[in-house]
């Protein structure tokens, strides 16, 4: 349950231009929203796709918006 409280949170707090990921593996940049049907317009490579919000996957997003790990030298 807290991880659909989660995902709900995070479809509700994007705005335009967010990088974000489906739960299909499609990546693209939010371009607008649809709210009658509780969509998301996503811009990509191919065009202009609309997705419903809970297509959208909380963790594979965050990992691709999260900054580089730094390395270590020895």
């Amino acid at each position: 349950m807290q991880k659909a409280k989660k995902e709900k949170k995070f479809a509700a707090e994007l705005k335009k231009g967010d990088r974000i990921i489906t739960k299909s593996g499609l990546h693209g940049k939010v371009f607008d929203f649809s709210e009658k049907n509780n969509a998301i317009i996503i811009e990509t490579g191919a065009g202009k796709l609309t997705f419903d919000k809970s297509s959208i996957s909380l963790e594979m997003s965050q990992k691709l918006n999260a900054p580089p790990a730094t390395e270590k030298k020895k």
